[in-house]
């Protein structure tokens, strides 16, 4: 039987060599919005554990930030819009450290349209249309303030996100009479 003999590498060498090559390996971070849960993590590599993190500079507004043996993580929901710049460091247990330099652009909610479109009544006497929204197809409340539509287009941006809405017309003659909804068409908002 033959032994094989394999060169004793000493804890201590490891080390030092883990220690001189500490780094971050995340190099940017996603963007947010306002009112949306966010989560991100910076990590690092090399080095020996337990890394100590330090952030300087201004976190957007709703973050936090965790630790663990081997990142970062920030999380949270934002509740500023804005540009948000900071550093992050990581120390290892030798003493050495590295630096990466991060900017988070907070985005305000978005904001929806829901754009209808209809074809146009073919009686003569249509002074103009009405738009009607519900939620269930049932209840309906009349959308469009200020007087009648005059095209066969209506935009929308009252809707909230999250939500399903039904919409259907109608035309109102000259004479103030209005007709039956038109078919109405479902709409879900992201």
């Amino acid at each position: 039987m033959r032994r094989l003999s394999l060169p004793l590498v000493s804890q201590a060498a490891l080390c030092a060599q883990s220690i001189a090559s500490i780094s971050i390996i995340t190099p940017t971070l996603p963007n947010g919005t306002v009112g949306i849960a966010y989560s991100s993590k910076i990590a690092a590599r090399n080095g020996c554990t337990p890394y100590v993190w330090a952030i300087t500079g201004t976190l957007p507004p709703g973050f936090i930030s965790t630790v663990n043996a081997q990142s970062l993580s920030l999380s949270g929901t934002p509740t500023a819009a804005g540009s948000y710049s900071f550093n992050v460091a990581v120390k290892g247990c030798g003493g050495r450290t590295a630096t990466a330099s991060y900017t988070v652009s907070i985005g305000l909610a978005p904001i929806h349209v829901v754009i209808l479109s209809w074809t146009a009544s073919t009686s003569n006497d249509v002074a103009g249309y009405n738009m009607y929204r519900g939620t269930d197809g049932v209840s309906w409340q009349k959308i469009n303030s200020g007087g009648l539509i005059s095209w066969t287009t209506y935009s929308d941006s009252s809707d909230a996100n999250h939500t399903t809405y039904y919409y259907a017309a109608t035309a109102v003659d000259i004479y103030g009479a209005e007709s039956v909804k038109f078919t109405p068409v479902q709409v879900r908002v992201p």
